[in-house]
């Protein structure tokens, strides 16, 4: 089997870079796609090709299948690579792509559909013998949930058959107000996946997020990469993540990498996917699977010295997989989102000043550089801070250095709360759960010093950048009207624009 000639990558930002470099080192030509918000991105200038999709919202861009495959036709693409996001969980562009006779570096549309499914994704999970929360494998309606959740037991869970990323869930601690939160998460469902279905589960106490990375090929072989402790959240969205999860035994580590495995054989799948679990008091539940690359994969790179999205495209190729090797050390990442800290609102505006941390072991994976503009129309993550060490202490001390030397000003960061709950004695001790973040937040008044510290520290930067960003906006202003090649810089006149 030979690997691909063109690679297009169906995303933007940080994950379009990502897959970028690797396909590079592998002497394999990409092809970004961009909207008229991104037309000055990282992505567009890295890649040795471009199409524009015009528009700036998702809709008009970055989620039109049309305009996407027609971008694959155009630049001769023989492979596309999804991301995270966008189209990287949807069954129909998956089988697009596959009419159109271009490889789809991700499952079979088959599996997508099924696993994305939650109400479906229970059922086989079940046939495949992996332990499930108590609960309900259909969705529910009105007139059934009260005697429903009555026999489950409260606290109970209302979950989107069709979600994912937080939305459509409730928590619910007594009937009194079981309805009312029904309606709410059926609405939201709706409103963000097109479906307001909804199932409900057990509500696990003191829960722990902990997920298995698998790795597939078209031979039949399934392999896991270990776990990543992911219960640092806020809404159901993710801040720190870490491998491996302080608290879990070796047997334990091995009875959930054999479920996530048999899982994903059950529904034939192929390429990187991520099997979610509950862990509670030594026993552990199925979530869901998230059938694509997941934001938080380099933690488990560092640990295994191995490149996921290189195993992507191998996979995708018809090659088989290569054994996983023994992982070392501890690694955490923290996702630096464009929000601000105490409120997690979104942050808007450009970044006029932008400091990244260095040395051993750090790694940053961002599309971030001075001048660019955070727009409303994307989601708020600026990029991924990732450090290694030789256990979890070093690895906690040597976050903490590269959060202080990491600087971002024109937009708040949550990069604050992350620095918190990495020297809360409860991350410290590695005994958390899923609401460590609400309990990080109502610290003692000196978190809320620092937090004044450094937004003073950064309106002095402001102060003596206000120059500089003048003259970043003046330029940005002049770049949106230049032509093709003016974008990419002379020194890339080799590449052309389709």
């Amino acid at each position: 089997m030979s690997l691909f000639r063109r690679i297009l990558i169906a995303n933007r930002g940080e994950i379009a870079l990502r897959v970028i470099r690797t396909a590079q080192e592998m002497g394999i030509e990409t092809v970004a796609v961009f909207s008229d918000a991104d037309r000055n991105a990282l992505h567009v200038r890295r890649a040795s090709h471009a199409v524009h999709l015009g528009g700036s919202k998702p809709s008009e861009s970055y989620l039109d299948i049309g305009k996407v495959i027609d971008a694959c036709k155009k630049s001769g693409a023989d492979a596309v690579h999804p991301g995270y996001g966008f189209l990287s969980e949807n069954e129909d562009f998956a089988a697009a792509c596959k009419d159109a006779g271009v490889e789809f570096l991700g499952p079979p549309p088959a599996a997508i559909l099924s696993m994305g499914d939650k109400v479906e994704a229970r059922k086989i999970a079940h046939k495949a013998g992996v332990p499930l929360v108590p609960g309900l494998q259909e969705d529910v309606n009105e007139d059934r949930l009260a005697a429903a959740a009555r026999d489950i037991g409260y606290p109970v869970m209302l979950k989107a058959a069709a979600g994912g990323g937080g939305k459509g869930i409730r928590i619910v601690r007594d009937e009194k107000g079981l309805q009312e939160a029904f309606q709410l998460a059926s609405a939201e469902a709706l409103s963000a996946f097109g479906d307001g279905r909804i199932y409900l589960e057990k509500f696990v106490t003191r829960p722990r997020h902990v997920e298995i990375q698998v790795m597939a090929d078209k031979l039949g072989n399934v392999v896991a990469y270990g776990e990543r402790e992911c219960s640092v959240q806020r809404r159901h969205q993710k801040l720190v993540e870490e491998s491996p999860c302080p608290v879990l035994s070796q047997d334990l580590r091995e009875q959930m990498c054999k479920a996530a495995c048999d899982l994903a054989r059950t529904v034939g799948y192929v390429g990187a996917g991520t099997v979610e679990f509950l862990w509670s008091e030594g026993r552990f539940y199925f979530l869901e699977m998230n059938t694509r690359l997941q934001v938080e994969h380099p933690v488990t790179e560092m640990r295994f010295g191995v490149d996921l999205v290189k195993e992507q495209i191998r996979v995708g190729a018809g090659l088989p997989l290569t054994p996983p090797a023994q992982p070392r050390g501890h690694a955490i990442e923290v996702r630096v989102n464009a929000e601000d800290p105490q409120t997690f609102f979104p942050s808007l505006g450009r970044i006029t000043r932008l400091n990244v941390p260095g040395g051993p072991g750090v790694r940053l994976d961002s599309a971030m550089y001075r001048g660019l503009e955070v727009t409303p129309f994307y989601d708020s993550m600026l990029g991924k801070l990732i450090v290694h060490g030789e256990d979890r202490a070093h690895a906690i001390a040597r976050m903490e250095r590269a959060l202080r030397e990491l600087r971002i000003v024109g937009v708040a960061t949550s990069a604050p709360v992350a620095l918190r709950t990495l020297r809360s004695e409860e991350f410290r001790s590695g005994d958390y759960d899923t609401g460590i973040l609400e309990r990080v937040e109502k610290g003692p008044p000196a978190s809320r010093r620092e937090l004044a510290m450094l937004a003073a520290a950064a309106a002095r930067f402001l102060g003596a950048e206000r120059a500089g960003a003048q003259a970043a906006a003046s330029s940005a202003s002049h770049a949106s009207s230049a032509p093709r090649w003016a974008l990419l810089g002379r020194a890339d006149s080799h590449r052309r624009a389709f």
